[in-house]
Protein backbone atom coordinates (compact mmCIF):
# COMPACT_ATOMS: atom_id res chain seq x y z
CA UNK A 1 0.00 0.00 0.00
CA UNK A 2 2.73 2.50 1.01
CA UNK A 3 4.88 1.55 -2.00
CA UNK A 4 1.34 2.33 -4.14
CA UNK A 5 1.14 5.78 -2.47
CA UNK A 6 4.47 6.46 -3.16
CA UNK A 7 4.24 5.95 -7.00
CA UNK A 8 1.22 7.87 -6.94
CA UNK A 9 2.94 11.06 -5.10
CA UNK A 10 5.87 10.17 -7.62
CA UNK A 11 3.22 10.65 -10.52
CA UNK A 12 1.41 13.13 -9.52
CA UNK A 13 5.01 15.44 -9.11
CA UNK A 14 6.13 14.22 -12.17
CA UNK A 15 2.67 16.08 -13.94
CA UNK A 16 2.98 18.82 -11.65
CA UNK A 17 6.75 19.31 -12.60
CA UNK A 18 5.77 18.61 -16.74
CA UNK A 19 3.21 21.92 -15.94
CA UNK A 20 5.77 23.97 -14.21
CA UNK A 21 8.52 23.60 -17.32
CA UNK A 22 5.06 25.08 -19.50
CA UNK A 23 4.74 27.58 -17.63
CA UNK A 24 8.36 28.61 -17.10
CA UNK A 25 9.07 28.58 -20.81
CA UNK A 26 5.78 30.57 -21.76
CA UNK A 27 6.67 33.39 -18.73
CA UNK A 28 10.53 33.77 -19.47
CA UNK A 29 8.87 34.21 -22.86
CA UNK A 30 6.96 36.85 -21.60
CA UNK A 31 9.60 38.16 -20.03
CA UNK A 32 12.28 38.31 -22.47
CA UNK A 33 13.91 41.63 -23.64
CA UNK A 34 13.20 41.57 -27.09
CA UNK A 35 9.81 41.60 -26.63
CA UNK A 36 7.82 44.63 -27.21
CA UNK A 37 6.24 46.91 -24.48
CA UNK A 38 3.12 46.98 -26.84
CA UNK A 39 2.97 43.10 -26.59
CA UNK A 40 3.51 42.88 -22.72
CA UNK A 41 0.51 45.86 -22.78
CA UNK A 42 -1.82 43.17 -23.68
CA UNK A 43 -1.04 40.43 -21.18
CA UNK A 44 -3.44 40.84 -18.54
CA UNK A 45 -6.00 40.75 -21.36
CA UNK A 46 -4.94 38.10 -23.42
CA UNK A 47 -3.63 35.90 -20.58
CA UNK A 48 -1.06 33.39 -22.36
CA UNK A 49 -0.15 31.27 -19.81
CA UNK A 50 -4.01 30.23 -19.11
CA UNK A 51 -4.63 30.09 -22.38
CA UNK A 52 -2.41 27.86 -23.73
CA UNK A 53 -2.97 25.95 -20.63
CA UNK A 54 -6.33 25.35 -21.65
CA UNK A 55 -5.38 23.88 -25.01
CA UNK A 56 -3.07 21.94 -23.72
CA UNK A 57 0.18 22.87 -25.23
CA UNK A 58 3.26 21.05 -24.36
CA UNK A 59 6.94 21.95 -25.40
CA UNK A 60 7.46 19.19 -27.42
CA UNK A 61 4.50 19.34 -29.91
CA UNK A 62 4.86 19.97 -33.23
CA UNK A 63 2.49 22.83 -33.83
CA UNK A 64 0.94 25.46 -36.22
CA UNK A 65 -0.32 29.08 -36.10
CA UNK A 66 -2.44 30.31 -38.13
CA UNK A 67 -2.61 33.84 -39.81
CA UNK A 68 -0.01 35.05 -37.18
CA UNK A 69 -0.20 38.67 -37.84
CA UNK A 70 2.21 40.69 -35.84
CA UNK A 71 3.74 37.46 -33.84
CA UNK A 72 2.13 38.54 -30.45
CA UNK A 73 1.67 34.65 -29.98
CA UNK A 74 4.35 33.77 -32.16
CA UNK A 75 6.71 35.58 -29.90
CA UNK A 76 5.62 33.18 -27.26
CA UNK A 77 4.91 29.88 -28.95
CA UNK A 78 8.43 30.30 -30.51
CA UNK A 79 10.88 30.01 -27.57
CA UNK A 80 8.67 27.64 -25.89
CA UNK A 81 8.33 24.93 -28.58
CA UNK A 82 12.18 25.50 -29.76
CA UNK A 83 14.06 22.83 -28.16
CA UNK A 84 11.64 20.18 -27.75
CA UNK A 85 8.94 20.65 -30.59
CA UNK A 86 8.41 22.56 -33.57
CA UNK A 87 6.28 25.79 -34.94
CA UNK A 88 5.15 26.25 -38.05
CA UNK A 89 3.44 29.35 -39.10
CA UNK A 90 1.18 29.61 -42.18
CA UNK A 91 -1.37 31.97 -44.31
CA UNK A 92 -0.91 35.61 -43.77
CA UNK A 93 2.83 35.62 -43.04
CA UNK A 94 4.31 38.21 -44.18
CA UNK A 95 3.99 40.50 -40.96
CA UNK A 96 5.90 37.95 -38.97
CA UNK A 97 8.47 36.81 -41.04
CA UNK A 98 9.96 40.08 -42.34
CA UNK A 99 9.73 41.87 -38.52
CA UNK A 100 9.75 38.56 -35.88
CA UNK A 101 10.98 36.13 -37.49
CA UNK A 102 14.22 37.98 -38.71
CA UNK A 103 15.16 38.32 -34.94
CA UNK A 104 17.75 35.48 -33.32
CA UNK A 105 15.99 32.88 -31.42
CA UNK A 106 13.13 32.41 -33.89
CA UNK A 107 15.12 30.78 -36.70
CA UNK A 108 13.26 27.31 -35.88
CA UNK A 109 10.04 28.75 -36.99
CA UNK A 110 9.37 27.33 -40.41
CA UNK A 111 6.60 29.16 -42.33
CA UNK A 112 4.42 27.49 -44.43
CA UNK A 113 3.69 28.27 -48.43
CA UNK A 114 0.50 27.18 -49.24
CA UNK A 115 -1.84 27.68 -52.59
CA UNK A 116 -4.72 29.09 -50.14
CA UNK A 117 -4.57 32.71 -52.66
CA UNK A 118 -5.69 34.52 -49.60
CA UNK A 119 -7.88 37.61 -51.22
CA UNK A 120 -9.76 40.75 -49.95
CA UNK A 121 -13.27 40.80 -51.48
CA UNK A 122 -13.71 44.56 -51.01
CA UNK A 123 -17.30 44.86 -51.70
CA UNK A 124 -17.86 41.95 -49.03
CA UNK A 125 -15.22 43.14 -46.88
CA UNK A 126 -14.49 39.10 -46.53
CA UNK A 127 -11.04 37.49 -47.43
CA UNK A 128 -11.36 34.58 -49.49
CA UNK A 129 -9.37 31.44 -50.36
CA UNK A 130 -8.69 28.86 -52.84
CA UNK A 131 -8.74 25.10 -52.22
CA UNK A 132 -5.40 24.48 -50.46
CA UNK A 133 -3.48 22.59 -47.47
CA UNK A 134 -0.59 22.68 -45.42
CA UNK A 135 1.95 21.03 -47.09
CA UNK A 136 2.63 18.89 -43.55
CA UNK A 137 0.74 16.25 -41.37
CA UNK A 138 0.97 14.41 -38.20
CA UNK A 139 0.93 18.39 -36.70
CA UNK A 140 -0.16 17.82 -32.39
CA UNK A 141 -2.11 21.00 -32.67
CA UNK A 142 -3.61 24.01 -34.55
CA UNK A 143 -3.91 27.51 -33.05
CA UNK A 144 -5.86 30.60 -34.34
CA UNK A 145 -6.47 34.14 -32.45
CA UNK A 146 -9.30 36.14 -33.34
CA UNK A 147 -9.08 35.14 -37.06
CA UNK A 148 -12.03 33.07 -38.52
CA UNK A 149 -14.21 35.90 -38.34
CA UNK A 150 -12.32 37.36 -41.54
CA UNK A 151 -13.33 34.90 -43.93
CA UNK A 152 -16.49 33.61 -45.51
CA UNK A 153 -17.81 30.97 -45.35
CA UNK A 154 -16.81 28.88 -48.14
CA UNK A 155 -13.02 30.45 -47.01
CA UNK A 156 -13.56 29.03 -43.32
CA UNK A 157 -14.56 25.57 -44.42
CA UNK A 158 -11.40 25.34 -46.80
CA UNK A 159 -8.94 26.05 -43.59
CA UNK A 160 -10.80 24.23 -41.01
CA UNK A 161 -10.90 21.30 -43.34
CA UNK A 162 -6.79 21.81 -44.23
CA UNK A 163 -6.27 22.02 -40.67
CA UNK A 164 -8.26 18.44 -40.20
CA UNK A 165 -6.38 17.27 -42.58
CA UNK A 166 -2.70 18.40 -40.97
CA UNK A 167 -3.31 17.46 -37.74
CA UNK A 168 -2.95 13.70 -36.22
CA UNK A 169 -5.51 11.82 -35.16
CA UNK A 170 -6.30 13.55 -31.59
CA UNK A 171 -4.16 16.46 -32.55
CA UNK A 172 -6.21 19.62 -31.42
CA UNK A 173 -7.55 22.75 -32.88
CA UNK A 174 -7.82 25.91 -30.78
CA UNK A 175 -10.21 28.69 -31.90
CA UNK A 176 -10.53 31.77 -29.94
CA UNK A 177 -12.79 34.82 -31.67
CA UNK A 178 -14.70 38.32 -30.90
CA UNK A 179 -18.47 36.96 -30.49
CA UNK A 180 -21.39 38.37 -31.91
CA UNK A 181 -25.17 37.30 -31.03
CA UNK A 182 -26.39 34.17 -31.80
CA UNK A 183 -27.93 34.12 -35.69
CA UNK A 184 -27.24 38.02 -35.89
CA UNK A 185 -27.36 39.29 -39.30
CA UNK A 186 -23.99 41.09 -40.65
CA UNK A 187 -23.69 44.54 -40.52
CA UNK A 188 -21.12 46.87 -40.16
CA UNK A 189 -20.51 46.92 -36.30
CA UNK A 190 -20.57 43.01 -35.95
CA UNK A 191 -18.85 41.97 -38.84
CA UNK A 192 -15.47 41.53 -37.31
CA UNK A 193 -17.17 39.11 -34.47
CA UNK A 194 -18.19 36.04 -35.43
CA UNK A 195 -21.33 33.35 -34.22
CA UNK A 196 -19.53 31.15 -31.80
CA UNK A 197 -22.79 28.46 -32.27
CA UNK A 198 -21.81 28.78 -35.82
CA UNK A 199 -18.39 28.31 -35.42
CA UNK A 200 -18.71 24.73 -33.02
CA UNK A 201 -21.52 23.63 -36.30
CA UNK A 202 -18.64 24.68 -39.10
CA UNK A 203 -15.67 22.43 -37.04
CA UNK A 204 -18.26 19.73 -36.40
CA UNK A 205 -19.03 19.55 -39.88
CA UNK A 206 -15.63 18.95 -40.86
CA UNK A 207 -15.24 16.23 -38.42
CA UNK A 208 -13.78 17.89 -35.62
CA UNK A 209 -15.11 16.71 -32.17
CA UNK A 210 -15.69 19.69 -29.90
CA UNK A 211 -13.64 19.02 -26.34
CA UNK A 212 -14.16 22.21 -24.42
CA UNK A 213 -14.49 25.69 -24.27
CA UNK A 214 -13.29 28.26 -21.57
CA UNK A 215 -14.50 31.62 -20.13
CA UNK A 216 -10.81 33.32 -20.02
CA UNK A 217 -12.45 35.41 -22.47
CA UNK A 218 -15.63 36.31 -21.51
CA UNK A 219 -16.34 40.00 -20.67
CA UNK A 220 -19.64 40.87 -19.26
CA UNK A 221 -19.31 44.26 -20.19
CA UNK A 222 -19.39 43.74 -23.86
CA UNK A 223 -22.84 44.09 -25.12
CA UNK A 224 -21.40 42.58 -28.16
CA UNK A 225 -23.01 46.04 -30.20
CA UNK A 226 -20.04 47.53 -31.71
CA UNK A 227 -17.28 47.23 -33.47
CA UNK A 228 -14.44 45.68 -32.21
CA UNK A 229 -11.76 48.27 -32.81
CA UNK A 230 -14.12 51.23 -31.21
CA UNK A 231 -12.23 53.04 -28.30
CA UNK A 232 -15.71 51.86 -25.75
CA UNK A 233 -14.71 47.65 -26.21
CA UNK A 234 -10.98 47.57 -27.69
CA UNK A 235 -9.06 45.61 -25.87
CA UNK A 236 -12.23 44.85 -23.59
CA UNK A 237 -14.18 42.24 -26.44
CA UNK A 238 -15.30 39.26 -25.17
CA UNK A 239 -14.15 36.12 -27.04
CA UNK A 240 -15.43 32.90 -26.99
CA UNK A 241 -12.23 30.17 -25.96
CA UNK A 242 -12.75 26.54 -28.10
CA UNK A 243 -11.14 23.30 -27.96
CA UNK A 244 -11.67 20.77 -31.04
CA UNK A 245 -9.80 17.44 -31.16
CA UNK A 246 -9.67 15.47 -34.87
CA UNK A 247 -10.51 11.39 -33.35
Amino acid sequence: MKALLALSLLFLTSLSLAAGDIGDKVEAAMAADSRPEADRARDRNRRPLETLNFFGLEDDMRVLELLPGGGWYTRILAPVLADNGKLYVAIGTGNVSENVLTEPGFDKVTVLETSANLRRNAERRVYEMDDFDFGVNGLDMVVTFRNVHNFDAASRARMHGAVFESLKSGGLYGVIDHTRRHMEPADNENRRRIDPVLVIKELLDQGFEFVDYSDLHFRADDELEYEVGRRSVSGNTDRFTFLFRKP
